[in-house]
């Protein structure tokens, strides 16, 4: 696909020179903060302003003295994988204050100061904008009592303000995703999986609050990912009576065999009289009703602490580097801008009209108008809240449509982390729809020697937390037995197809749309949902399994560089996997914070390694000790992981020595990501619907003929939305020798790893954010997009 002429800008010419830009952090700490103010204060020095942190908030701010200091690179170095925010955060009753904010105002015009990053909750944001609004006025108040000089209003006219959202609850309208809501969500998913164990043991009922005073997005989004039996969230209070419904659902799932039940309760949680439901009022309810073991698990501050997530890191360094180009930019009228996020793209918002849409959703929650507080928290919760209602309460069979559609669904490739998700939602969405869910063993080669079977509802019940595929995967291509195939669709009457799958699943389908040439078996709708932790399917920016492996990368290094703590000067040469694609490398790269990520992609000679071996050097020099470099597997035939590491350990001698790691398979292993969870139940359930939508529209005269070309699609994700393209019509934009896409997105990351690295180099800035205004409701397809 062409690119579009982009501007770029150069080291040379993007200039801050002159400019000095203060950050801080408050109100509640979120992890991924850290990250942030890494990647403010790197792109701050790297277009030469003068970059000062705050600490301790606005009560650093109204404070001064030391709590306003000036930050240099080294200031910031191994901070990317702590967790809070290392400047401190407080909440400051001064600075609502008038006096207060004259006290802030004095502090930042003696430094210069008159670019601020914000990373808060809408409070904080609120805070600024009006320290904003109020600027002039208080600088011609400090002239009067004699604390500036008179050419400093002119000299400092104007207060710039970009706001980041850090908040774990992700209750801020205008973003998809805010900082700290990824890692939150692996805190809670990490004890709602180990409670599993135990509460399957003994046959127990477990309530479990998290936080959410004013928002059940976590609430929410947990439920989804764990598959919990019941949630109880601020946004959607339960129809009155909702106690006897819950009581025999829960009866009815242990009756269906299951040997534990998982409620969970946001903090804020509200009956329809605005009454507060506790977990203890729950737990009461569950004991007296139905006589079963109940525990109660509070989580609490949990949610907050430990490491950020791959997600979080890498959310809050674009956001961080998107903040500084966002001031850079900035003129006297521009309004206070929020960096926000949607899809997977960064997007400038004027920061009030967030602040007022999100203030706008807790007075339709006072005035009782729940649906509306719905719409108002984005599409994303909307489609949350439905996906979750449709997967989690199973229909009783005289209410479900009679379809008579039989319904295949299958596994092809290597495993990936959420594949077992993406499986239990297509099923159960199915079974929602009327149709028939069959399912096939180690995919193709399964499928043509007859290992198909029905699958129910009850069937893939506590899925959505198992790694790997519980279906079995082979990477068999169905050419070879299109025959027995086509002989396999024809007995068990399979009316459509449901691929779940990597590279190899893209190659199948373009197998089988050339084969309804000779079978009519194969003309019946088709899709695929993209599923490998190498992100390489074209047509997606994302796959399922990619955010996990990404965790498994950026935890590895993590512990790899710790290790070499208290120790002599230390490189670390890592391979990850992805064949010829460098997404792990150059993502992993860019949240585990690594000095170069070398990828098939962007080809390399012995010079850009002397290259990187000398940088290396000379930051071994200062206070910086450990270096990191990571290699895709396939990024090149003869500069091998070991010859990369001869090499930096022969050219670092007197300087480093250098430890190498192969991360192999583990990369595949494990527990899906919350991300994956939610990105492959969505999807799927997508994808259903499609079929089921397709199937009607194509049963024609008693049977099902489907043969255009967009019934044989693949679901992707493109920047902002969810798109079906039908397979063919990506054939172009596939690079089929190495297996990857012939454009990929996220190439436009790696010179911001590269700058954050202190690499001198080009930032295309094409793609920046533009400054854009709030919808309350977006196009159908956009908040689908996001897999959070």
């Amino acid at each position: 696909m062409a690119q579009p002429d982009t501007k770029k800008i150069f080291f040379e010419n993007l200039s801050g020179a002159g400019k000095a830009i203060a950050v801080l952090t408050s109100g509640g700490d979120a992890q991924g903060m850290n990250a942030a103010v890494r990647a403010v204060v790197r792109m701050g020095l790297y277009v030469g302003a003068k970059v000062y942190f705050i600490r301790e908030g606005y009560q650093g701010m109204v404070d001064g003295g030391e709590n306003i200091k000036e930050a240099t690179w080294e200031s910031v170095s191994s901070m990317l994988q702590v967790g809070g925010t290392v400047i401190g955060s407080a909440r400051c009753k001064e600075f609502r204050s008038h006096e207060g904010r004259l006290k802030a105002a004095h502090n930042l015009v003696q430094r210069g100061i008159t670019n601020l990053c914000v990373i808060g909750g809408d409070g904080s944001l609120t805070g600024a904008n009006l320290f904003r609004e109020e600027w002039s006025g208080l600088l011609n108040e400090l002239v009067e009592q004699g604390a500036i000089e008179a050419e400093s209003v002119q000299k400092y006219s104007a207060l710039h303000i970009v706001g980041m959202v850090g908040s774990i609850d992700n209750d801020f309208c205008g973003t998809d995703m805010t900082i700290g809501t990824d890692s939150a969500l692996h805190r809670i998913i990490e004890v709602v999986d180990a409670i599993m164990t135990t509460a399957q043991s003994h046959q127990r009922t477990f309530v479990l609050e998290v936080m959410g005073r004013h928002c059940g997005y976590l609430a929410l989004v947990s439920a989804l990912a764990c598959g919990a039996d019941w949630v109880l969230i601020p946004e959607m209070p339960p129809e009155d009576g909702w106690e006897d419904k819950m009581c025999q659902k829960l009866s009815a799932n242990r009756a269906g065999m299951k040997r534990l039940n998982v409620i969970i309760v946001a903090e804020g949680a509200i009956d329809r009289n605005n009454k507060v439901i506790t977990t203890d009022y729950v737990k009461d309810l569950v004991v007296k009703c139905l006589g079963f073991d109940t525990r109660v698990t509070i989580l609490g501050h949990v949610q907050r602490g430990g490491t950020p997530s791959a997600f979080d890191r890498i959310l809050a360094s674009r956001m961080g580097v998107e903040a500084v180009l966002a001031l850079l930019e900035t003129t006297a009228n521009t309004p206070a801008c929020v960096v926000s996020l949607s899809g997977n793209q960064s997007v400038r918002l004027p920061l009030m009209e967030c602040v007022q849409m999100t203030q706008e959703v807790q007075k339709a929650m006072d005035q009782k108008c729940f649906e509306e507080a719905v719409k108002l928290r984005g599409r994303s919760f909307e489609n949350n809240l439905k996906t979750y209602k449709l997967l989690a309460h199973r229909k009783p069979e005289s209410e479900l449509p009679v379809s008579n559609f039989n319904v295949a669904v299958l596994n092809v490739g290597a495993p990936a982390a959420g594949m077992n998700a993406a499986v239990r939602s297509a099923v159960r969405v199915g079974i929602s729809e009327g149709h028939k869910m069959f399912a096939v063993s180690d995919g193709f080669e399964g499928f043509y020697k007859g290992q198909i079977k029905e699958i129910k509802w009850a069937d893939v019940g506590g899925w959505t937390g198992q790694g790997g595929s519980l279906l079995g995967t082979k990477r068999t291509l169905p050419a070879k037995h299109v025959d027995k195939i086509a002989e396999q669709m024809r007995k068990h009457n399979i009316n459509a197809l449901l691929v779940i799958g990597g590279f190899e699943a893209f190659l199948s389908l373009l197998e089988l749309l050339t084969a309804r040439g000779k079978y009519d078996e194969f003309c019946v709708p088709m899709v695929m949902v993209p599923a490998t932790v190498s992100n390489n399917v074209p047509g997606s920016d994302l796959s399922i399994g990619a955010d996990t492996a990404l965790n498994a990368i950026t935890t590895t290094c993590d512990r790899i560089k710790q290790s070499a703590s208290g120790t002599k000067r230390r490189v670390f040469i890592i391979e990850t996997m992805g064949g010829y694609c460098g997404y792990l490398a150059t993502v992993g790269g860019l949240a585990a914070g690594a000095d170069a990520a070398y990828i098939y992609e962007e080809s390399f000679d012995i010079r850009d390694l002397q290259a990187n071996v000398e940088h290396l050097t000379e930051k071994m020099k200062t206070s910086i000790q450990r270096g990191l470099v990571l290699r895709n597997e396939n990024s090149n035939e003869n500069y091998t992981t070991d010859f990369i590491y001869q090499l930096y350990t022969e050219e670092g001698k007197g300087v480093f020595d250098c430890r190498k790691n192969v991360l192999g398979h583990m990369q595949q292993g494990g527990a899906p990501s919350p991300f994956d969870r939610n990105f492959g139940t969505k999807i799927s359930a997508k994808a259903m619907q499609w079929i089921s939508k397709k199937l009607v529209e194509t049963f024609r005269q008693g049977r099902v003929f489907a043969n255009s070309e967009d019934t044989c699609c693949l679901l992707g994700m493109r920047r902002r939305a969810l798109i079906f393209q039908p397979v063919v019509s990506l054939k172009d934009e596939t690079d089929f020798i190495h297996r990857i896409p012939k454009e990929q997105w996220w190439l436009k990351l790696r010179p911001l790893m590269k700058i954050l690295a202190k690499y001198k180099t080009s930032y295309d800035v094409s793609d920046s954010g533009q400054l854009e205004h709030v919808v309350h409701n977006r196009p159908k397809e956009s908040d689908a997009s996001v897999a959070m």
